[in-house]
């Protein structure tokens, strides 16, 4: 009786010259040969939609679709993803009519097609993501996967652990609706001012200034050091570093692709 070829089989058969399973996994950034080969005899690698444990795949990774564990692997070499701490007075966009310093002050022509994944208002301070991949951007904005963010707000007065408490479980109500945090926490506080950590997925426009602002509080700083599982780090103002394949995996991973 002939042996029924599923859709991988036939793919790997007609694409001798592709590239081994495992390499491709290993230049993925899932850690040594070794382990990717263990990867794929432990069933946890799909081949355009396929179970594949056969250490002897080959595959075309930028025709066939990989997943590990449900999640895509991502290794097109055309795709750049930069964390950048953004400086005060720099503006969320690539140009200016004006003349202000922008995001391409700070990574100048060097990447095609780079854009941002979201904006920090004039005043503000920290991370910002950008890349060339319009896949990942658009789902890194949509608000259906509720990325997190995390600020640090230096705020003009000194507030209570039961406003932060309030904040988290009966919100604020905005112009444009009830919003609430999703965390928030003192970090220090002085006579006259609060230094707070703050948590949320909603990335409307100014909305941590507005919120505290709302309630008596104006920010007087404020710093974004985490997106998703993407921390700003060491990063120095005004400077960027390109993102591991690791990390745009794990992002990638948290926004459904």
């Amino acid at each position: 009786m002939p042996h029924a070829y599923s859709r991988a089989e036939k793919a790997h058969q007609d694409n001798n010259e592709g590239v081994r399973l495992q390499k491709v996994l290993a230049q993925a950034g899932f850690g040594s040969r070794r382990k990717c080969e263990q990867i794929i005899t432990d069933g946890r690698v799909e081949v355009d939609g396929e179970l594949t444990t056969e250490l002897g795949t080959r595959v075309d990774p930028h025709k066939q679709q990989i997943r590990v564990d449900g999640s895509r692997i991502r290794l097109d070499t055309r795709h750049i993803t930069l964390a950048l701490n953004k400086p005060k007075k720099v503006l969320s966009t690539m140009d200016d009519p004006k003349g202000r310093f922008t995001l391409r002050d700070i990574v100048g022509d060097r990447y095609e097609r780079i854009f941002h994944m979201g904006r920090l208002d004039y005043d503000s301070e920290g991370l910002i993501l950008m890349t060339n991949d319009g896949e990942l951007s658009q789902h890194v904005m949509h608000p259906r996967y509720e990325v997190k963010k995390t600020y640090i707000a230096t705020l003009e007065g000194r507030i209570s652990g039961n406003v932060c408490r309030r904040l988290v479980t009966q919100g604020v109500n905005l112009d444009d609706g009830l919003i609430r945090l999703d965390h928030c926490a003192i970090i220090d506080s002085k006579r006259d001012e609060t230094m707070v950590k703050v948590v949320l997925h909603s990335g409307k426009n100014r909305i941590v200034r507005r919120i505290f602002g709302a309630i008596g509080f104006p920010v007087r700083r404020l710093v974004r050091t985490q997106i998703g599982p993407i921390k700003l780090g060491e990063i120095k103002p005004g400077s960027y570093r390109v993102l591991s394949q690791t990390e745009v995996r794990t992002l990638s991973k948290e926004v459904g692709l």
